[in-house]
């Protein structure tokens, strides 16, 4: 089968497309799994990191040279075979899920996952919107509907906005009758307010952080500053959650919750623990009916993916990019 290969950390120069064994589950260690042919996947801000061999990544991915060859964590296809023991699938079910705990895999044209990592794709949904929504989608329902706090009347700002997670989130908010404000860099803007964002930011032209607003909740996906910046437009008894930024300031912020949630102020400070494929079947069927959409930029080939990546390493992917593997 094609694959898209990587042997040591760097940029997307070190991407290639290559030839691979189709793996197989007819055998014990197919015990458990499932063998996808892969109709669509989709880049996502781990991928980056794993390229990169970004330091935390590292320790799950080998400090040296990455164990695990061919990226990707979110798929959409249909089941060509299954392993002894399965018995949710069977051939010609169509799937998909999140692969980021179960080996990755997901810039190829088959993949082996547990039967566990996969939800039965809704019948109305297209493989190239499925693909695009189990980590993005997941992460901003854990941001956006878990809590119980957002509702009609509350303030809701997302940081990084315009990325695959944070035009899920807005969505997700406005749906709930949030006033949202969405902030990220100008090409972006027009998506946000075409996803439900009453408000939009250019944080190069604009530093939230120093606005005169007060929100309710703060969703921030791109955390590049002292937690204690944001802090300064939480309202009382306000919510503050990080999903993803640099990892130092991931540490700033989680060794200040402990401080914040302590407060008279009732703020509470908390990093996001990922949960995959958390209620994806909830969220496919969300889609399906149109009641959220993934917001697409561009379908990439198999064979473009080191453009893919090269884009999202830039920071220039407006909402989500989807491989389209066959």
């Amino acid at each position: 089968m094609r694959a898209v290969v990587y042997d040591r950390y760097g940029g997307p120069e070190v991407l290639r497309l290559d030839e691979v064994a189709t793996p197989r589950v007819d055998g014990p260690d197919g015990a458990g799994r499932v063998l996808v042919r892969i109709h669509a996947a989709s880049v996502n801000s781990w991928d980056r990191d794993n390229l990169q061999g970004a330091a935390i990544n590292r320790l799950a991915l080998g400090p040296l040279r990455p164990r695990v060859r061919i990226l990707g964590g979110d798929i959409s296809g249909v089941v060509e075979a299954v392993g002894p023991g399965v018995t949710r699938f069977r051939p010609g079910d169509e799937v998909f899920g999140d692969l980021s705990t179960s080996g990755w895999g997901a810039f190829a044209e088959y993949v082996a996952a547990p039967e566990a990592a996969l939800t039965r794709k809704p019948a109305g949904l297209s493989h190239r919107d499925a693909a695009a929504m189990p980590q993005a989608a997941v992460l901003a329902l854990q941001g956006i509907d878990d809590p119980g706090d957002v509702h009609g009347g509350s303030r809701v700002l997302i940081n990084g906005a315009g990325g695959g997670l944070g035009s899920f989130a807005v969505q997700l908010a406005a749906s709930r009758g949030a006033e949202v404000t969405g902030v990220d860099s100008a090409p972006k803007l027009d998506l946000l307010r075409e996803l439900g964002a009453e408000h939009v930011l250019d944080y190069r032209a604009a530093d939230f952080t120093r606005s005169d607003s007060r929100y309710d909740v703060v969703l921030d996906c791109e955390l590049h500053r002292p937690i204690t910046d944001g802090l300064r437009v939480l309202a009382d008894g306000g919510r503050y959650t990080v999903v993803g930024g640099a990892l130092t300031r991931i540490l700033g912020a989680v060794l200040r919750g402990r401080r914040v949630s302590r407060s008279p102020s009732g703020q509470t400070v908390e990093l996001l623990q990922h949960k995959p494929n958390h209620r994806l079947a909830d969220l496919g069927d969300r889609a399906a009916s149109g009641a959220i959409r993934p917001a697409i930029e561009r379908v990439y080939s198999l064979d473009e993916v080191p453009l893919a990546m090269q884009r999202m390493c830039e920071g220039l992917v407006v909402g989500k990019a989807v491989i389209a593997a066959r």
